[in-house]
C-alpha cells in the first residue's frame, strides 16, 4: 500500500536508488500476458482493461508502487491566467491546482514538479472553510494536504524532510484552522525542516471557524 513506500511497519521494504530504464508499461503488459496470461496482463500498471497487446497505450507519467490509477503522478498543465470573475459573475471558477496527487501519504518526495517550486502545505478543512483558498493561498504554489488529528502521521516528518532535501523550494507556507488539534500540521513541518538542513522560513496562515484568516 502507499503509506508502506517509505517506511514499511515490518521492515519488509527497502528502498534502493540505481540507474535503470525507465518503466515501460507496454512491455510489461507483453511479458505479463506472455508468462502469466491475458488476465493477469490487465492488471500491469498502466495497462486498459480490455486492450490486447497491440492495442495497448501507454498512460503518460509514473503510478506509484501501490497501483491505483488515481496516485499517478503527475503535472496539471495551466493555461494563461483567465480573467478575474467577479462574485456577481455566474459560471466555473477555474482551480489553481497544478499537480497531482495532494494527499501526503500519497505524493512523492522525488516528484519532479515540486523542483524550484513555492510549496504549501495545507490542512484538509482549510480548502473548505477559506472561500477564496485557490485565488489566495493555492495559485502560483505546489500543494500538500494533510490531517494531523485524522491520518496516520509517523511517516509524515520523514516525508517532509526528504521532499525538501531533494528539492528547490523558493518558499514554505503552512495552513491550519484555529482549532487546537491542527498546529499539530505546523509542528510537524518545523521538525521536518530541522530535519532536512535547509534553512527555509515557514510562513504560517491560520484560519478561523468563520472563513477569514486570522
Amino acid at each position: 500500500m502507499g503509506a508502506c513506500l517509505d517506511v514499511c511497519p515490518v521492515d519488509a521494504l527497502h528502498i534502493v536508488e540505481r540507474e535503470s530504464e525507465e518503466y515501460d508499461a507496454k512491455a510489461a503488459f507483453n511479458h505479463v500476458k506472455k508468462t502469466k496470461g491475458k488476465e493477469a496482463a490487465h492488471k500491469v500498471h498502466g495497462a486498459p482493461f480490455g486492450h490486447s497487446a497491440e492495442e495497448f497505450i501507454q498512460e503518460k507519467g509514473k503510478p506509484l508502487a501501490c497501483g491505483c490509477p488515481g496516485t499517478m503522478a503527475q503535472e496539471i498543465k495551466k493555461g494563461k491566467d483567465p480573467i478575474a470573475v467577479k462574485e456577481t459573475t455566474s459560471g466555473s471558477i477555474p482551480s489553481e491546482l497544478s499537480q497531482w496527487p495532494i494527499q501526503l501519504h500519497l505524493v512523492s518526495p522525488q516528484a519532479p514538479y515540486f523542483n524550484e517550486s513555492d510549496l504549501l502545505i495545507a490542512a484538509d478543512c482549510t480548502a473548505f472553510t477559506l472561500g477564496s483558498f485557490h485565488r489566495d493561498l493555492l495559485k502560483g504554489k505546489k500543494l500538500v494536504i494533510a490531517c494531523p488529528k485524522l491520518d496516520q502521521t509517523e511517516t509524515y516528518i520523514e516525508k517532509i524532510s526528504e521532499l525538501l532535501k531533494n528539492n528547490k523550494i523558493f518558499s514554505l507556507t503552512v495552513a491550519i484552522m484555529t482549532v487546537p488539534c491542527c498546529s499539530g500540521l505546523n509542528q510537524i513541518v518545523e521538525q521536518a525542516v530541522q530535519k532536512s538542513g535547509k534553512d527555509i522560513a515557514i510562513k504560517k496562515i491560520v484560519i478561523g471557524l468563520d472563513g477569514q484568516i486570522r
